[in-house]
């Protein structure tokens, strides 16, 4: 099956819906930890990430990722793994290729954040291309129709990974993404819509923002950046209630302890699904052209993305319909085929 690559797709004006957010699902599920967040279950339990892929395009996705985040050599040491690294990747890549062509979707390979770049620090760089290098190097091998490169604090270390995809990546559309912590700058300080700016004229097909923020705190940054760049703008926040005082998941506080709510007690801070909702309507608004969600997504969330990105994926079938509830729905309905002298007081 022939299918429209990234380019294409972005230069006619379409809009690509992403689900990202394994590492979160794939901890909630009990298959990794919380703390170190390496997706060993791609060595363990293989066939759950590719039931995971198929349950995202089912939702809504149009992308497959790859599940390499943080599946580099210096997250793998943390666990004493870092000579599976080249399996985990691989293994990773050929799941999501697989399901990719089943399902007529892109498949994409994932860098992020090394852990160890310090610009400056010679040794620390050339770590950090070298980590990159062979990731983006399995990626074209395993037939990735583009790299998504992100969750970078520094823009230097975007850069450096939009370099490697340049240089290694054989051509491939290079997505390219910032993390917004509480400042609204990278940790190198620049603003994010001169830090995106910069990556669009270094050559990246798609900037913009993922992780660290919700919905509500990230889409003031995302407006300033589509003010400045020309190349499509990608966003995916974290699905949770960040505030202004507030601002990113990390920062989030639990109201009755005070205690820091990441990563454990995220969950009492989940979007609603129409707060989703209204994040999707205001990015297709703003011109979000490359959108989803990112750590604590989930297949819900998604199929209410892409369904207001005007899309019916195959699990728009089963999207709530109230009308049919006993309790809740059409009156005539219920008169005719519940008994409506036992439904309880509202």
């Amino acid at each position: 099956m022939s299918v429209e690559g990234l380019r294409e797709r972005l230069r006619s004006k379409k809009n690509i819906v992403v689900a990202e957010g394994y590492v979160f699902e794939f901890e909630r599920r009990g298959y990794l930890r919380a703390g170190c967040f390496v997706p060993e279950v791609v060595l363990n339990q293989p066939e759950l990430v590719r039931s995971l892929h198929e349950e995202f395009v089912h939702a809504g996705s149009d992308v497959v990722l790859a599940f390499t985040y943080y599946g580099h050599r210096e997250k793998l040491k943390v666990i004493g793994r870092e000579n599976d690294v080249k399996e985990l990747n691989l293994k990773a890549l050929k799941i999501a290729k697989e399901v990719a062509v089943k399902t007529g979707t892109l498949m994409a390979g994932n860098i992020c954040n090394t852990t160890v770049y310090e610009k400056g620090n010679e040794g620390a760089v050339a770590t950090a291309r070298s980590m990159f290098k062979e990731q983006i190097e399995w990626a074209v091998e395993s037939g990735a129709d583009f790299i998504v490169a992100e969750t970078f604090s520094d823009y230097a270390e975007a850069e450096l990974a939009l370099q490697c995809i340049k240089q290694y990546g054989n051509g491939l559309p290079a997505v390219v993404s910032l993390n917004p912590h509480s400042k609204d700058q990278t940790s190198d300080g620049l603003t994010f819509p001169e830090a995106c700016r910069k990556l669009e004229e270094a050559g990246a097909d798609v900037v913009g923002l993922n992780c660290g923020r919700g919905p509500k705190t990230m889409m003031p940054l995302i407006r300033e950046i589509r003010k400045v760049c020309k190349v499509p703008i990608c966003m995916l926040p974290v699905p949770y209630r960040t505030t202004p005082n507030q601002p990113t998941m990390q920062s989030l506080k639990d109201p009755e302890t005070g205690k820091q709510a990441f990563p454990a007690d995220l969950p009492a801070f989940a979007c609603s699904r129409t707060q989703i909702a209204e994040f999707a309507r205001e990015a297709k608004e703003v011109g979000v052209q490359y959108v989803g969600l990112c750590c604590g997504n989930a297949s819900h969330y998604i199929r209410v993305v892409a369904e207001e990105y005007g899309r019916r994926p195959p699990a728009s079938k089963f999207s709530p319909d109230m009308s049919e509830h006993f309790i809740f729905g059409d009156k005539q309905h219920v008169k005719d085929y519940h008994a409506t002298s036992l439904l309880p007081n509202m």
